[in-house]
């Protein structure tokens, strides 16, 4: 069995092709990282890799991770402007069995794959086997799952549009912000302010809160953290805020699973500002939960420095048996129907 199993992000889409066996052996062809935005259609995007892995098979199967609300395996991403539908990608990329999954359900399937290497402890206690976990993490938007052990010990996932409830502030200069947010979008979710896409517009609102002029070129993650190591103040006060921002929100996630299990802190943010939530100004403000504080402090959280996450859960949520097995089936038989 030939399997394409992608990772999708508003900014970049990770992707691997691997040659499967009924045996349960896995053989990886070809893996590749392009720039989502390059492309118009996701269509686009798989046609260019399968050129670039010039396999001599064509694949069976596709599994895509999505950032966004799936319905009827059907979708319209949040952060990339790409709607999906997996009965038109059947037919128009030919490949026999097409399945979506949230992208965090699949982060939250790669948090098995991960090695000790892969993560460091931000809080001390040990997890405890077979209680709930979650995972979220901030990259171009902010994602959310949680994950249930079954009998057997072996964890479902389930996906989440968490990011999306709505933002609330802790003190008086997030009050501010969300004023400052509000006036530009109306509802203001927690990923409006705890995401990459967020940066530029917590960059404004420390520009303006220190009387600084605002710059005329566009401030993303990457420039943000440049401006900060320049020593830039409103830029320092940008990143300072955002993680208050992240360990209030990463707080929030231990209240709301009571995650015994492992409360994971994923996503591109986490890799590429690590230093920073490691930090105990991170910590502190996702314990800074009232009388709920005991809550989080005996909550074991993982910061995850593994950028192949998604991607691994792809895989291993594609080639856990029956997934494929099962749809191979499924949409032979709905082929041989004319359904």
């Amino acid at each position: 069995m030939e399997l394409i199993a992608a990772d999708i992000g508003g900014t970049k889409s990770w992707l691997v092709w691997v040659a499967y066996t009924p045996e349960g052996g896995a053989q990886q062809r070809f893996e590749q990282v392009y720039a989502s935005a390059a492309f118009v259609t996701a269509d686009d995007l798989i046609r260019q890799f399968m050129t670039d892995a010039q396999a001599a098979a064509a694949p069976d199967c596709l599994l895509l991770a999505l950032p966004g609300p799936l319905h009827a395996q059907h979708v319209r991403l949040t952060n990339l402007d790409w709607t999906l539908d997996a009965a038109d990608m059947r037919a128009t990329l030919g490949i026999p069995s097409v399945r979506f999954i949230n992208d965090f359900q699949a982060a939250a399937a790669g948090v098995a794959t991960l090695t000790a290497d892969d993560v460091v402890a931000l809080n001390a206690p040990p997890a405890e086997v077979n209680s709930v976990r979650a995972i979220t993490g901030a990259g171009t938007g902010l994602g959310l799952a949680f994950m249930l052990a079954g009998a057997d010990g072996r964890y479902q996932d389930f996906p989440t549009e968490g990011g999306h409830i709505d933002f609330a502030p802790a003190n008086a200069m997030q009050a501010r912000l969300l004023k400052h947010l509000r006036a530009k979008y109306g509802h203001v979710s927690w990923e409006r302010a705890v995401s990459g896409s967020a940066m530029g517009d917590l960059y404004d609102f420390c520009c303006a809160e220190l009387g600084c002029p605002p710059t005329d070129v566009p401030v993303d993650g990457p420039a943000l953290t440049a401006r900060a190591g320049l020593g830039e103040a409103a830029a320092v006060a940008a990143l300072d805020l955002f993680v208050d921002l992240y360990g209030a929100w990463v707080g929030n996630v231990a209240l709301l699973y009571q995650p015994r299990g492992g409360l994971y802190v994923a996503g591109g943010i986490a890799v590429h500002l690590q230093d920073r939530l490691r930090s105990p100004r991170f910590m502190a403000a996702a314990a800074d939960k009232g009388r709920m504080r005991g809550v989080v402090e005996r909550t074991p959280i993982f910061l995850v420095t593994c950028s192949r996450l998604g991607v691994q859960g792809a895989i291993a949520t594609a080639l856990a048996q029956p997934f494929f097995s099962h749809h191979l089936d499924s949409d032979t038989e709905q082929s041989r129907s004319g359904t």
